[in-house]
Formats: C-alpha cells, structure tokens, sequence
C-alpha cells in the first residue's frame, strides 16, 4: 500500500515547521496549510490516508465529532510539534460555537464552503457594553480522552471583528484570541486546520450565554467523553470527505 502522499505532506510540514519560532512559526504554518489545501495536492491526500496510509489507528483516536459543533479528522499527527487536521462544517446544525480561545497557536484554510468568524475581546464587567457570557476554564482529562469545564466567573465580551472566510482563504490566530466560527455556506465547508505546539497552555477559556453560545452550560462541572471514531469509521469519513473534495463546488 503506497503513502506518497502522505511522506510528501510530512515531509513538506516538517520543511516548514522546524525550526522558526514565534511570529515566524505562525507564517510558515499559514504558507503549509495553503500549499497543503490546494484541491490537487489534498485530495490524493486524502484518499491515500482513506486506504489506510498513514496511521489510521492513532489518528482515529484523535478524531471526533467535536461539541463545538464539527467533524475533526487528525490527518498528521506530528507529535508535540503540530497536527494537521481536517474540519466539516456542517450547515443549519445547531448554534454557532461558544466563544473560545486555544492552547496553542493555529492556521486555518479554507479548502470549500465559507466559514463565519467572529473575534472578541473581555470588556470591564461595570462598563455596560459588549454581551455578558458565563467564563469557563476548559481542561483536558485522562489522556485527553474527556473534556472537563470549570466556572470561572463572568464576564463580559466586545465584538471586535467580523468576517466571512471563502474557499482559498484563510487566517492565523495566537492561542489566546477570543474567536468563534461556524459554517457560512448552504453546503458543508471543509477546512484545513494546522496547530502548532509552541507555547501550549495547560487550558483554554470558553464563554457561554446569551450571545455568546450556550454549549458550555449544558457541560459545565463535569467531564463530557470524546466521541472517538473506531478506526473502520475514521476510513469511511475520510472517504466522505474525499468525495465532497471531489464535488463542484456549486453543486
């Protein structure tokens, strides 16, 4: 079984990622991601890793249906150094994401669809502008295997920047940046997404309430299990996905 194309990603990622820092690291993650999401280079890609190239079975355990509301597929696992997934949005499923933050820096492109996005940023509580939001500390649990959210308080957040992300688009955020996003298009959007592992954080910061998404309520004070796909399902979404990648776009 052949996996050309997965050692040329590898090996193109690794090109890009060892060695800057900083800045420079999110520039080059930006640049691998938009080579990696030309339609010609990720659809072989992509039914390569659908054959069982790679390692499926490490990479189903990384992959899930995420409670932000999307379909996360590992396609590289680089280790502590960067994993290089895949996202299907999926249109009219429930609400957009809670606001959020990361723990490390990412790059994402969109590869088809349009995804929304919007940016925040905390306001003082007494000032009596942006949206209140109840303030989690969201941290992972037993070898990642479970989501945990903890109160923190509250708060309030300030719309900051909004913008709608096209096929052959795409943007960079630190891990510490207050965003949300959801899929903008009446078809599924697929994007390709590249974290980093510089500069990782023990946990991420999610806002719930009105306004501001409601996801983290229904969760909080407890630990909600991943919904890991078994490695025959991992193959058959990677098949899904290579033949939505496959579709006219306007179809």
């Amino acid at each position: 079984m052949g996996d050309g194309h997965v050692q040329d990603a590898t090996r193109l990622l690794e090109e890009y990622l060892d060695g800057p820092e900083s800045d420079e690291l999110v520039r080059a993650a930006r640049a691998a991601i938009a080579e990696l999401g030309c339609p010609t280079r990720l659809l072989p890609l992509v039914r390569e890793l659908a054959t069982g190239s790679g390692d499926p079975s490490g990479c189903a355990l990384l992959s899930y249906r995420h409670v932000l509301g999307f379909d996360k597929l590992l396609l590289i696992d680089g280790g502590p150094r960067h994993m290089l997934r895949a996202h299907v949005w999926h249109p009219g499923r429930g609400t957009r994401e809670d606001i959020h933050n990361h723990r490390s820096p990412l790059s994402s492109y969109v590869v088809r669809g349009a995804l929304g996005m919007e940016l925040y940023e905390p306001v003082d509580p007494d000032a009596g502008e942006g949206v209140a939001a109840a303030w989690y500390r969201e941290s992972l649990t037993g070898n990642e295997s479970d989501w945990h959210l903890e109160p923190a308080g509250e708060a309030r957040l300030r719309l900051v920047q909004s913008a709608r992300y096209t096929a052959g688009s795409g943007y960079a955020l630190p891990p510490h940046v207050l965003h949300r996003a959801w899929c903008d298009s009446a078809r599924p959007t697929v994007t390709l997404f590249l974290e980093t592992g510089a500069g990782r954080r023990r946990y991420t910061d999610v806002f719930a309430g009105e306004g501001a998404g409601a996801g983290a309520d229904d969760a909080a004070g407890r630990a909600v299990a991943k919904k890991r796909l078994e490695v025959n399902d991992y193959l058959a979404e990677l098949a899904a996905l290579a033949d939505l990648l496959a579709e006219d776009p306007g179809d």
